[in-house]
């Protein structure tokens, strides 16, 4: 499968499509006995074989099963997730998928760290066109997907450091924030991250208009990526990637500790409950 039509290649959602179709039909089922025997809606299941959504990954690990097809369809859809990004966005998170070490700083709360309805906020903005919905959809899918990485096996030594901005700046609804804070609560005791809050009396930094992430593979080598004034750049040059890092380390020189971190959050959470 993925074989180039008119010297292009296949995109990973139409892959992912002809697999769920090439399974149904092996199986001797319709669109409709699918449905009924595993609760999806037929016209849903109906756009995933055509390419046009792309699922949450647990829906694909439920066909998986369904179908007994080990983790073929969950392959396929982290594949098919690239689709949602730009090519430059897509290399770094091929990299960011195989990383033994994370750095990452975010001035608010980072992607690989938000719940779904968090994520489904900030991505919605004003959404102008009919299709708007659909895109949100299909990227907070694919941004839910990432937070995967924390789990894989081995799993990556992972530090975060979010500005306090990211605590003093809550969701629209109460619950959502709740669930959020407590997101946060419980990656910041996984024994694979560390989670640091950069204070505002920390004062003005140089990471003010943007992230930065840093990857080191298991062979040493390591790249950064930059995002910020509707611009992203992944950085490969070995240089440029040393000065992104010693930057780096001077924003964790001005944060709290991981423990105080934790505390802060804690503290911001009881404040949200009471």
């Amino acid at each position: 499968m993925g074989e180039a039509v008119d010297g292009e290649r296949e995109s990973g959602r139409a892959v992912l499509g002809r697999t769920l179709k090439f399974l149904r039909e092996k199986a001797g089922k319709t669109l409709g006995q699918l449905a009924d025997d595993t609760g999806y809606d037929k016209s849903y299941l109906s756009r995933l074989e055509t390419g046009e959504r792309l699922s949450k990954v647990t829906v694909m690990e439920d066909l998986d099963g369904y179908y007994g097809a080990g983790d073929l369809l969950v392959r396929h859809w982290h594949a098919a997730r690239l689709d949602a990004f730009k090519d430059q966005y897509k290399r770094f998170m091929e990299l960011e998928a195989t990383a033994r070490i994370m750095w990452k700083f975010a001035l608010g709360i980072p992607g690989l760290l938000q719940t779904e309805d968090f994520a489904r906020g900030v991505l919605s903005g004003a959404q102008t066109t009919a299709d708007g919905g659909e895109a949100v959809e299909e990227q907070v899918m694919a941004r839910l997907g990432r937070q995967y990485l924390l789990q894989q096996k081995p799993e990556p030594e992972v530090r975060i450091i979010m500005d306090e901005f990211a605590l003093k700046r809550p969701a629209a609804h109460g619950k959502t924030w709740h669930d959020q804070l407590l997101r946060l609560e419980t990656a910041a005791m996984l024994p694979n991250v560390a989670l640091q809050v950069l204070p505002f009396s920390a004062g003005a930094h140089h990471h003010m208009n943007g992230s930065l992430t840093l990857l080191w593979q298991g062979d040493g080598s390591a790249v950064a990526y930059k995002e910020g004034n509707g611009c992203s750049r992944l950085i490969e040059d070995p240089d440029d990637v040393l000065r992104q890092r010693l930057s780096y380390d001077r924003l964790r020189d001005l944060a709290l500790s991981p423990s105080d971190s934790l505390a802060l959050t804690r503290d911001v959470l009881e404040d949200h409950r009471s």
